[in-house]
């Protein structure tokens, strides 16, 4: 039996991102994945880097990240692209509600700014007409979340961390038992995102299905992540489907559309009738869109937690059993700073934040 100090379950961008923290502090890291690097979850998401500040936990954590995310900006094979998010306003209510956004995010000192409807149409030329504004956050970014997993994971390898590829079966007294019978000993962090119940099934975990739409290559029809500014009545409630407007610039001159998100439907098939909700939806925003070609539609799964906050920490009544799981559609800006609040607790050392609003005790049964 192989012992290590931590052996972290899952190599998505949570997982591997623990194990580059963890290694870089001389931690004796074992990581197990059966599946490819930064598939999943990961492989599926859209790759924003984007401060939500409708719960001041999330806004907490998605802060203290994206400062964490800075020291990457240079990796070339993440595609780093700091395109600003510009949230748009699509009525006057709307635009009433941005000084309070605004309040927010400076508490944790986000900079962001209000943009008036000349302002938002020569940034954004393409908008439909009739738009009142909206609010630009310039230094948010996006990437391509698998390649941030497998430059983590090689930094975690080159000090030491070993890869084992199986999948793990049973979390045990000492460790973990893989489907090859092989048991390794050491403490036990859990990062399978929907798979979770697999190994906690006192963590309630719910996979939310959403589609996404790339197209052929056209640089300069969209320059900013776009959002509208009711994209979190879509992420944080619980209907059983909903769609908001969602488009990012990828550095190859493509756009990214989404979003869609869908409850009870467990198989990684494309809808069409969702697939078209999402664009009727992207099209009252850029209703130019509709003429360009779209080269791919997949699908994935967003880990929601029993409140919408992740697990981040010890699980109840188990010693030596840790999770990083439970992000929803935040696990990409999030993830340098989950690590650094788990792998902080497990090491015994204080953390940069409060760590109890993600407490797993908070909703373990």
């Amino acid at each position: 039996m192989k012992s290590y100090d931590l052996i972290i379950v899952g190599a998505g961008i949570i997982g591997t991102a623990c194990a580059d923290y963890a290694s870089q502090e001389g931690v004796r890291v074992a990581i197990v994945e059966p599946g490819p690097i930064g598939g999943g979850a990961t492989a599926a998401a859209m790759g924003h880097l984007v401060a939500m500040d409708d719960d001041p936990a999330e806004l907490a954590l998605a802060h203290y990240s994206l400062n964490l995310w800075e020291a990457f900006t240079d990796v070339e094979q993440i595609e780093y692209s700091r395109c600003g998010t510009l949230w748009v306003a699509g009525n006057e209510a709307e635009y009433a509600c941005i000084p309070e956004k605004l309040a927010r995010l400076a508490t944790v000192g986000v900079q962001a700014e209000l943009i008036d409807s000349t302002q938002l149409y020569h940034l954004e030329p393409h908008l439909k007409a009739g738009l009142c504004g909206g609010m630009r956050v310039a230094r948010e970014a996006v990437v391509y979340p698998p390649g941030m997993a497998r430059h983590l994971l090689d930094r975690a390898r080159a000090r030491g961390t070993e890869l084992h590829s199986h999948r793990v079966t049973a979390i045990t007294e000492h460790g973990v038992q893989l489907a090859d019978q092989t048991r390794l000993a050491g403490s036990v962090l859990v990062t399978t995102g929907c798979a979770l119940p697999e190994l906690l099934p006192q963590l309630p975990m719910r996979a939310r299905k959403g589609h996404l739409v790339i197209t052929d290559r056209y640089p300069g029809i969209v320059h900013h992540q776009l959002l509208e500014l009711g994209y979190a009545d879509s992420a944080h409630g619980d209907a059983d489907s909903s769609v908001a407007f969602n488009v990012q610039p990828r550095p190859t001159g493509q756009i990214l559309i989404g979003s869609s998100r869908e409850y009870g439907s467990d198989t990684p098939d494309v809808s069409m009738p969702m697939v078209q909700r999402m664009l009727e939806r992207t099209f009252h925003y850029l209703p130019g869109l509709r003429q360009l070609d779209a080269l791919r539609i997949w699908t994935g799964f967003r880990p929601v937690s029993a409140d919408g906050l992740p697990y981040l920490g010890r699980v109840p009544e188990q010693t030596n059993v840790w999770v990083a799981a439970g992000h929803e559609g935040l696990g990409i800006t999030t993830s340098l700073a989950s690590a650094r609040l788990v792998i902080d607790q497990w090491l015994g050392r204080s953390t940069a934040i409060d760590p109890r609003p993600y407490d797993p005790a908070r909703v373990a049964a």
